[in-house]
């Protein structure tokens, strides 16, 4: 399963609901997946590869190795 490593998001599950007329018709079961991503971090001088949600990685919670 997908996770990200800094803030544990994770997949998460609901329903999909269709709504015809004001009311509701049918219910399906669904997953929302984050958007993961393989990347190497730079974490004291050495280098790792980790797995970062694209929300942490934009807001510049890890730095990547060059």
């Amino acid at each position: 399963m997908a996770r990200c490593n800094l803030c544990d998001k994770s997949v998460r599950t609901g329903r999909r609901i269709s709504i015809t007329r004001s009311q509701v018709s049918r219910r399906a079961n669904r997953t929302w997946k984050p958007n993961i991503k393989k990347i190497k971090v730079n974490d004291n001088g050495t280098h790792k590869t980790v797995s970062i949600c694209t929300r942490c990685l934009r807001s510049g919670k890890v730095t990547r190795a060059v």
